[in-house]
């Protein structure tokens, strides 16, 4: 299993970051945005399908809250119902799975290959580094690899250090990329007000428990990004970055601005 990991994941992803580098003026932030682009056009023919599948999952949302009331006590009779709420509207809820599996399993051979690179310094490292790369990429042993991108160095984490403060403050890079993730969460989100209302009308709670976890969620995210960021090499926050903002832009051509309409709509100016 390792075999085949390193054989179609991590060997080519190790070696695509290091030509990358070589042919992009030795600029290891350039490398990773460049990448990051290409694995997420190779990704489009899944990611668009499982967008759509998902935005039609919860555009039936309400719909299948009502489902479960009115078969609260019959197991079989709401599988039937589900299943024909489904082939009526057109739906899969199982078409988003392997897209996510595949977009997982790419994001931790990325942090393996990161990582291999980042900390490509001194002869045994170099050494070790050049057993995964082909031979037209293999390095010298006395190449150090340039981590510096504008006023990061890429290998160390995104944070702020300020006088007086104990703690690091999440630095700009971090910032942004949990800021474009509760953006695209919003947009992905167009149906959360409208289940709420309809959860808030039925003397129930279980329907309002799970419209109140999903909104939490959109803002959970993003926090967890931040923490769990806070101390990653800044060239994985880059990676993250990219890749969300990828990501919001295809959600947008899939679903429009979803829930984010209301916080746009407060921030048009009003005409007299």
């Amino acid at each position: 299993m390792s075999q085949l990991w390193n054989l179609l994941l991590y060997h080519p992803l190790v070696n695509a970051l290091i030509f990358l580098y070589q042919i992009l003026f030795h600029n290891f932030g350039l490398a990773i945005i460049v990448l990051t682009a290409v694995i997420r056009a190779i990704l489009i023919p899944l990611t668009i399908p499982s967008m759509r599948a998902a935005n039609k999952m919860r555009e039936l949302a309400p719909e299948l809250e009502r489902l479960k009331r009115k078969h609260v006590n019959d197991k079989q009779g709401l599988a039937k119902a589900q299943m024909d709420l489904y082939r009526q509207h057109g739906a899969n809820p199982a078409a988003g799975c392997l897209p996510q599996i595949i977009q997982l399993l790419v994001l931790i051979a990325l942090y393996q290959a990161f990582i291999q690179v980042l900390r490509a310094h001194g002869e045994e490292v170099i050494t070790k580094l050049n057993e995964v790369l082909y031979p037209p990429l293999k390095l010298a042993l006395s190449t150090k690899i340039n981590t510096q991108f504008l006023w990061l160095d890429l290998a160390k984490p995104d944070i702020i250090r300020l006088p007086g403060l104990a703690v690091p403050l999440p630095g700009l890079f971090l910032i942004a990329a949990a800021l474009i993730q509760l953006i695209s969460s919003k947009m992905m989100a167009p149906v959360v007000a409208a289940a709420k209302k309809e959860a808030q009308k039925t003397p129930e709670k279980t329907d309002d428990m799970a419209t109140a976890m999903q909104s939490q969620m959109t803002y959970m995210f993003p926090l967890m990004t931040i923490l769990i960021g806070y101390s990653f090499p800044s060239g994985l926050i880059l990676y993250w970055l990219i890749f969300s903002l990828f990501t919001a832009i295809q959600q947008y051509f899939v679903s429009g601005w979803g829930g984010l309409e209301p916080w746009i709509r407060k921030l048009k100016p009003s005409r007299a």
